[in-house]
């Protein structure tokens, strides 16, 4: 006798299929890429840190967050006008400072009667107000091959480069170049300029 129809209690085994097992391993391949990719992100161009005090004022403003490109001077070096972010002789234990590179290496930097002079021509530029302080910059210094003289836009309420405890900017101590800023302190959100 042979059933025909009828209730059936017997499970079906069901085999599992390639375009299931395919389809699996395409999004685990997709989290992993991302995932890869916002760590790349984050450690080259995702460090974040807030800016401290007056210095860098119209530009940037204290307590204003700003994103640090850490890969921006692997393959060039900082320029003049850049605004770097740097550990002062390379402290761990100190914030980062904010500060706009003024001259690089190779050039001379001196301060007289309250004006910049690089390579012994005046910086002609509305940033700067007349300086009060010149700082060690009222003697002529030479750069070295890997430093920099950095100074805050707001040059009179500014520690810099014309400090002696800071002094010229080694390269190494250079953590990247200060790129975007965060809304903050009556400043729109946009490139660091």
């Amino acid at each position: 006798m042979r059933r025909t129809k009828g209730l059936s209690f017997y499970r079906r085994r069901k085999k599992i299929s390639t375009t299931i097992v395919h389809e699996i391993l395409s999004y685990v391949a997709g989290i992993l890429i991302a995932a890869f990719l916002a760590f790349v992100i984050v450690y080259f161009v995702g460090i974040r840190t807030s800016v401290i005090g007056v210095s860098m004022e119209p530009a940037l403003y204290n307590g204003q967050e700003i994103l640090i490109n850490r890969f921006a001077y692997k393959l060039a070096n900082p320029r003049a006008g850049d605004v770097v972010v740097f550990l002062p002789n390379g402290n761990q234990n100190t914030h980062y400072y904010v500060k706009r590179v003024v001259a690089g290496p190779g050039e001379t930097v001196q301060i007289r009667e309250g004006i910049l002079y690089v390579n012994g021509k005046a910086v002609e530029d509305d940033t700067y107000d007349l300086i009060a302080d010149a700082g060690i910059a009222e003697h002529e210094i030479k750069l070295g091959n890997d430093e920099y003289f950095v100074m805050g836009d707001n040059c009179n309420s500014s520690e810099d480069s014309r400090s002696g405890n800071i002094g010229p900017v080694s390269r190494d101590d250079i953590v990247g170049k200060a790129w975007f800023k965060m809304a903050g302190g009556g400043s729109n959100m946009g490139l660091v300029k």
